[in-house]
């Protein structure tokens, strides 16, 4: 008999604000459901609530045809339920053995015994045809892997769900070949499947079944065999993917050069020389490795430069600290926005507001007064959805911490703003507000240097794209004219054709 999965119109509300609003879709053992919509929409929510995390305002769910009522994770794990975090709950310094059965090793004689464990964990490893050992520790395991314990430790539940939140935002695409092979045998089991992701590639790679939600409630539900891109995208946020870059008002960069590098080499990066002008959008990519985001942190003052030259507007600077930086009005969106960008425990004035505390002083105090208008005044422009500028940032979306941070620097008047995989995990919709933004900006004179891992994104914002390859510039191409195989040839082939 085929696992079965039923929501009956689940309603959730959180101080009155009603996130989910009569959601109903059933999925059943051996297909893989894809939960899309744009950040806010209640993926997360409605998983939440099927792992026992939250409990519904209203409504129900059926496992199995039985209505089910889970009071927390716990109770949801017993019932055959396993939920796949997109940060991982590891115990990084015990075995992938301790790992995988942690709350279920075996005991002999009142300890833990080890030779069953090791033997437990080897058969389960050789199911899935993974290259790892019982005794590895998991701090040594690539993000890939680890990923992969992640699962088997679900998997070694028996579960009759098992549901992914974004499981990609942190791997490589070769990392997450990987996760989509190991999907596969877990559907080929006759588990059921959900997967929430804001990649298309994925989604299609993955689904049999697709089901779109907007602001809390059921949009639609296809077959993947029977829907595209434009379609769901059309479904989520209103407009069609091709709008995204399409619509976008885009300035001829005229500028003189504001900044050119020469030789730049440190820790995973080496002899990196590019230029950039005023109003240039300026594309980096390369595979994961290339030393994209290290040159970025030098160039910053974030992380030492062992040789070379930074030349800006015109004359030998020295870059040294990110004080350095900011000073010569260089700015700095990082990758990580969790770890590096946002300051999560204050409010979202506090992290708008944090680079130009001294322009709102009365004297040696903070204007509360001052910086309450600044801080609404971008909230505004930006276009950054929170109830209140008191609100902690970590309380946004994804896109929503990304406008802050974009706020935040903005509001400090660079000339030279780096952005380090500016839409990574953020939703289509915010991506189109964000593209436009970066678009805004250029055309207002600032210089902008693109780090991205999505080849439709360098490819439809840049003027230039330098392609790293092996940590140094592999070639240089006319975002104009530019092709994805073109890219992807400098960023993957050992060739020597030179830029172009």
């Amino acid at each position: 008999m085929k696992h079965t999965l039923e929501f009956r119109e689940i309603c959730k509300s959180f101080a009155g604000v009603r996130v989910l609003d009569r959601v109903s879709f059933s999925v059943e053992g051996g297909e893989v459901l894809a939960l899309v919509g744009e950040n806010g929409a209640g993926k997360s929510t409605l998983l939440k609530i099927l792992n026992g995390d939250y409990r519904q305002t209203s409504g129900s769910y059926l496992l199995d045809g039985q209505e089910r009522h889970f009071s927390s994770p716990q109770e949801a794990i017993a019932a055959g339920i396993g939920l796949i975090y997109q940060e991982r709950q590891m115990f990084p310094d015990l075995s992938v053995a301790e790992n995988i059965f942690v709350g279920n090793l075996p005991i002999r004689g009142g300890r833990v015994d080890f030779p069953a464990l090791n033997r437990m964990a080897r058969e389960l490893i050789a199911e899935f045809g993974l290259p790892l050992r019982p005794g590895d520790k998991v701090r040594d395991l690539s993000v890939a892997m680890q990923q992969m314990v992640e699962i088997m430790k679900a998997y070694s539940r028996r579960p009759k769900v098992l549901a992914f939140d974004e499981p990609t935002a942190c791997l490589s695409d070769k990392e997450a070949q990987v996760l989509f092979t190991l999907i596969d045998r877990l559907r080929e089991k006759g588990l059921i499947v959900i997967y929430v992701s804001h990649r298309m590639n994925e989604i299609f790679r993955l689904a049999s079944k697709i089901v779109v939600l907007k602001d809390g409630e059921f949009i639609a539900e296809h077959r993947a065999a029977d829907t595209d891109e434009n379609r769901l995208v059309g479904e989520m946020v209103g407009r069609p993917v091709g709008g995204m870059f399409s619509g976008l008002v885009r300035a001829e960069p005229s500028g003189e050069e504001i900044l050119r590098v020469r030789g730049l080499t440190g820790r995973g990066f080496a002899d990196v020389g590019f230029s950039l002008r005023r109003g240039e959008i300026l594309g980096f990519f390369g595979l994961v490795g290339a030393g994209r985001t290290e040159v970025m942190l030098a160039l910053f003052g974030a992380v030492p430069a062992e040789a070379g030259e930074i030349e800006l507007r015109g004359k030998p600077c020295r870059i040294r600290r990110t004080r350095d930086a900011i000073d010569q009005k260089i700015a700095y969106c990082p990758e990580d926005r969790k770890q590096q960008g946002i300051i999560p425990l204050r409010p979202v004035r506090d992290n708008i507001s944090v680079v130009v505390l001294r322009g709102l002083c009365r004297g040696p105090f903070i204007s509360s007064r001052r910086e309450n208008a600044f801080a609404r005044d971008y909230v505004e422009e930006f276009r950054i959805k929170t109830s209140s500028i008191e609100k902690p940032i970590y309380q946004l979306s994804g896109g929503n911490q990304q406008k802050a941070l974009l706020a935040r620097w903005l509001s400090a008047k660079p000339e030279i703003l780096i952005l380090d995989e500016p839409t990574k995990g953020i939703d289509v919709g915010a991506k189109a507000e964000i593209y436009r933004m970066i678009c805004d900006v250029a055309a207002q004179g600032v210089a902008v240097i693109l780090v991205s891992s999505e080849l439709p994104e360098i490819i439809g914002l840049s003027d230039r794209i330098v392609v790293m390859r092996n940590q140094r510039v592999a070639g240089e191409l006319d975002g104009r004219t530019a092709t994805e195989e073109q890219v992807l040839r400098y960023a993957m082939l050992d060739n020597r054709e030179g830029t172009t």
